[in-house]
Order: C-alpha cells, then sequence, then structure tokens
C-alpha cells in the first residue's frame, strides 16, 4: 500500500517509527539488570494477584540494579473511574511497591520514556499503525456492527472458530482505490494488522517460568487502532514495552494465549522481542475444589482488605514471598528480623501450578511476623491502624500512650514472645480490658474456673492485696502466691496437688486464675506478674473492689 493511503488514514501523524526510536534510545544499564513494569488500568482496585505480580516485578528489577516502572493503560475509557490513577499509586504505595519511573499522581511524571500514560501517547501509537499501513501491513478496516455480526452467525453455523481472518477479513481483499474512495466519502473506519500468519504453523517460545511453550501462529487481522483514534491493548503494548526498553513482561497467566500474537507483532513492527514472565494464578480452595480468587466473592481478593482489617504490610509481603518461591519460608525462619528485601527471589522456584491463597496461614505469619515487632513498632502501627479504623481505641491508645506500651511490650522480649495479635484489629481485644473507661463500663461475666465461691474468692484478693509489694521480683512475688495457696488450702506447687489431689481444694494456679480474672475478667491473658505491674496498686485495688 502507498503513503497515500497512509496519509490519508493519519493526516496529522508527521513523525516515523525512526524519530521515536532515537527519541527514546536503548538504556544505559549493567549487565544482567533487567527493566520490568507494572501496567495496570484504573479501574480503582487493585487485586490481591496484581499485588502478588507487581511485588516480583519490583524485586526483580531492584535485585540486578535494573529498573520498574509504573505504565498507566488507559485507552478503554468505559472502565476508568474518578481518581483512579492515585487509587493504584497510593495502593501500591501501601506494600512498599515503590517504582523509578512513571506516573507519581494525577498530574505529575518522572522518567525519560514517558508519557506513561496511553491516552497521552495517540501520536506514538499513530505513527507506527501508518508506517504498518505504508508497508502494506495493516489497512483500514470499514466494517460495521451489523457486518461483524453477520460474520460471526456465519461463523457459528459453519462451526468453526470466531474472528477476522481468512476469508472472513472483508476489508483485507479491498483495493487501496476502494479504500481511499470510502475515507473520502467520510466513511467510518479502525485500523487492522494484515496478519501474515498461518494456523497450521507453530511458533515457539520460552518463558522463564514455564519453559518451552508451543502455539499455533496467529492469523487473526486484529483491530490495532480504534475509531477513536486510541490503540487497542495488544498494539498498545507491543510499542510500549519497545519503546520503554522493557526486557521482561512480567504479568499474569491469563495472557499465555495472546503471546502468539505478541510475538508476531513484535515481528512486523522489526522489535527485539522481551522475555515473557508469566505468574501463576491466586487461587482458593473451595470445598475440596481450586478456584481463582475473586473480587467478586472473596473480600480478601482486594488489596484494600488488609489494610482495613490491619494485616501489616510486612505480613502480607511476607506471606506473598511465601506462595512466590519455596524456599522463602526456611530463610524467613533463618532470618526472623531481616527484611524480606534481603531475600534474593528466584523465577525458576515459582510454581507453575497457581499458588494457593489461605487466609489461615495468613494469620500465623502475620502474628510470626507482629511478635518480631518492638512494642514501639506495635504501638505506632496499631495507632495508625486505629484512627482510621478504630477512633475509640486510638483516643485510649494516645491518652494512656506510656500504659499502652507498657501493655504491648509484656512477653515481647525473650525466647517465649507473645503471639496473640494477627492483625491491628486484634488490639482491642487486646486492650481495652485493661483501660479502665472500657473495663468498668462493661458488664462481665467473669470467667472463674474451679474457684467459683464468691466468699472464697473475696477471702482471697483480701489476704493477696495484704502481701502484694508492686516492687518485687518474680521469684518473691510468686512466692507470695503459694503462701496466699497455702493459707487457704491449697497446694503451693501444681505437681504436689496432682500427687494428693484429696489433700488439697486445688493449687496455686487456681489461686492465680482467682486474681487474673479479678483484675481482668478473663482467664487467659498475657504474664501476670506484668500486667500486675503495669497496672499499679491504685488499679488493683479498684479492680479487686469490683468483686
Amino acid at each position: 500500500m502507498s503513503k497515500e493511503l497512509a496519509n490519508l488514514v493519519f493526516p496529522n501523524i508527521d513523525k516515523t517509527p525512526e524519530y521515536y526510536e532515537e527519541l527514546y534510545p536503548k538504556r544505559n544499564l549493567s549487565d544482567g539488570a533487567v527493566v520490568t513494569r507494572f501496567a495496570p488500568s484504573p479501574t480503582g482496585f487493585i487485586h490481591i494477584g496484581s499485588l502478588f505480580t507487581a511485588n516480583f516485578a519490583s524485586r526483580f528489577a531492584r535485585q540486578t540494579n535494573g529498573v520498574y516502572y509504573l505504565r498507566i493503560e488507559d485507552t478503554d475509557g468505559k472502565r476508568e473511574v474518578e481518581d483512579g490513577i492515585n487509587v493504584i499509586i497510593n495502593g501500591l504505595k501501601v506494600f512498599d511497591v515503590k517504582f523509578d519511573e512513571g506516573p507519581v499522581d494525577e498530574n505529575n511524571q518522572v522518567g525519560n520514556y514517558g508519557p506513561y500514560i496511553q491516552s497521552q501517547r495517540k501520536e506514538i501509537y499513530q505513527a507506527f499503525a501508518k508506517s504498518l499501513i505504508e508497508k502494506g501491513l495493516a489497512y483500514p478496516c470499514f466494517c460495521t456492527e451489523e457486518e461483524l455480526d453477520k460474520i460471526r452467525e456465519r461463523q457459528e453455523k459453519l462451526k468453526i472458530r470466531p474472528g477476522y481472518y481468512g476469508e472472513f477479513a472483508a476489508c483485507r481483499k479491498m483495493s487501496e482505490a476502494q479504500m481511499i474512495e470510502r475515507i473520502n466519502n467520510g466513511e467510518k473506519f479502525i485500523v487492522r494488522l494484515k496478519s501474515p500468519g498461518n494456523p497450521n504453523k507453530k511458533v515457539r517460545y520460552t518463558d522463564l517460568i514455564r519453559g518451552v511453550i508451543e502455539f499455533p501462529e496467529n492469523d487473526q487481522d486484529i483491530v490495532i487502532i480504534k475509531s477513536d483514534g486510541l490503540p487497542t491493548y495488544h498494539f498498545a503494548h507491543a510499542v510500549d514495552d519497545h519503546l520503554m526498553r522493557t526486557t521482561h513482561v512480567i504479568r499474569g497467566e491469563e495472557w499465555i494465549s495472546s503471546v502468539p500474537l505478541h510475538l508476531q507483532l513484535f515481528e512486523m513492527l522489526g522489535f527485539e522481542l522481551p522475555t515473557y514472565v508469566h505468574m501463576p494464578t491466586i487461587m482458593k480452595d473451595d470445598n475440596g475444589s481450586k478456584r481463582k480468587i475473586s473480587k467478586r466473592k472473596d473480600p480478601e481478593a482486594a488489596a484494600s482488605y488488609y489494610k482495613e482489617n490491619g494485616i501489616p504490610k510486612e505480613a502480607v509481603l511476607d506471606y506473598l514471598l511465601n506462595i512466590l518461591n519455596s524456599n522463602y519460608e526456611l530463610w524467613r525462619k533463618e532470618n526472623p528480623k531481616a527484611s524480606s528485601f534481603d531475600f534474593v527471589i528466584s523465577p525458576e522456584k515459582i510454581s507453575v501450578s497457581g499458588a494457593m491463597f489461605d487466609l489461615v496461614k495468613l494469620a500465623d505469619v502475620s502474628k510470626n511476623t507482629i511478635a518480631n515487632f518492638t512494642a514501639e513498632e506495635v504501638y505506632t502501627q496499631g495507632l495508625e491502624w486505629a484512627e482510621e479504623f478504630d477512633k475509640e481505641l486510638a483516643e485510649l491508645m494516645k491518652k494512656y500512650e506510656a500504659f499502652t506500651k507498657g501493655i504491648l511490650n509484656i512477653e515481647r522480649t525473650g525466647t517465649k514472645v507473645r503471639k496473640d495479635i494477627a492483625k491491628w484489629s486484634d488490639l482491642r481485644d487486646n486492650l481495652e480490658y485493661l483501660y479502665d473507661e472500657v473495663f468498668f463500663e462493661k458488664e462481665h461475666e467473669d470467667e472463674w474456673q474451679n474457684v467459683t465461691d464468691k466468699e472464697t474468692i473475696k477471702a482471697i484478693l483480701e489476704e493477696y492485696l495484704k502481701v502484694y509489694d508492686e516492687n518485687d521480683d518474680k521469684d518473691t512475688w510468686f512466692n507470695k502466691m503459694k503462701d496466699v495457696s497455702e493459707k487457704f488450702g491449697f497446694a503451693r506447687e501444681v505437681k504436689e496437688y496432682k500427687k494428693n489431689p484429696e489433700s488439697f481444694k486445688g493449687h496455686v494456679g487456681d489461686v492465680s486464675t482467682v486474681i487474673r480474672v479479678a483484675l481482668t475478667g478473663r482467664r487467659n491473658t498475657p504474664d501476670l506478674y506484668e500486667i500486675l505491674k503495669q497496672l499499679g496498686r491504685e488499679r488493683i485495688v479498684k479492680r479487686f473492689e469490683r468483686i
């Protein structure tokens, strides 16, 4: 086809592919450095699968001293939501996914390979499409929706695969003169690729995770420029990944079937092929069968779910690395205090069968993560969450800052570290019974255990107050607890009680439970000695008086 037709299709495009090749030269990177990207649509939702992929792409670039950039694919205006770009940027920032290049907000971008928003690159795509028309590798198509429907109906009757190819590619057979005439007559058109493919021929490529994959060659004359002048995803992807000098296209496995088309596009455009890396799908066990995690069925499919429920980003990232690389869990056990960014990810250790997502396992990971935080870190991150999602708790934490940190520091050092917090929303249950404002406002169903006689309970509490000294060390404190136990007919030692149960009313553990329940209303709490020290004598007396 001639330049006349190309100029008629794109009359305002005066730049060539060579111009853009020079404008966006090959990157000057060290050996082994990779260039990866995250290319979402601004639909206002970050899927956990997207975070899974984005996290991998970010780390892969970082550990090779490469480049990771954000590209917004907004050529489908129907799906776009207001402030969608900021939702993506801020949502990923929560999980420490940071970009070297790309939009920093709706109006500003950084990097020398932009614009990084596809709707702002319209002329670039049209320049490459114009070049394809000049070379006879693309053509204008005038088929209406009604005509395309008739093609689909005919294919259904013949029971053959649908699409615009071969004898069904009506406008492909049209002469250049006919095309020019129809454009001059003001008919609407789109631009299609003139595929040279043969479906009986096989194409092969090597995926970094899955190895060699073989497909039939693409023979579809796909749309590359829509009637509004914007590109389709497939065409924009090829042009952008080439000009932005992407070395590794990391994306979900749902795009594997598009690889033959993408390979063909790169070849027809004269581009060097990137390495494709297709990430496994995030799966979920549903009554014994696997299915893809769904934003419609599963609240945990949204990345925002984890912030709202107070699961620390460190725990989410740890868990995603657990299901990404099989050797991460062992590494984490050997390096409990290290940053997850110290771990070197390995594409060859990524499973191809789908990554199983388990909220119970995530909760265990999160408990371990929080157990390794200092009391200061628990307080700071917990308060940040509470100020957004539990304002009443936030006010109490701020009002009693030192007291709260003291409580959070109980059993946070040594070999036995408490693991009773899996998410920041658990803090209310772990703290509120220690704040007088909450404790005395609630009606209590005290969890008395073996000792239930009220008069005995009162007598134990009165006697305990006589001997309790907040300056005692733990051994002295516990010996006094034994003395009180003995006075009321309870064994000083559990072993002693087990040997002769008929000789005692119970043992020292039963007496300490009386003290614990009187103070907190519950049987299970962190270390009682430490709780007593944090509460102080005045609060202890007040709580005993309640009984």
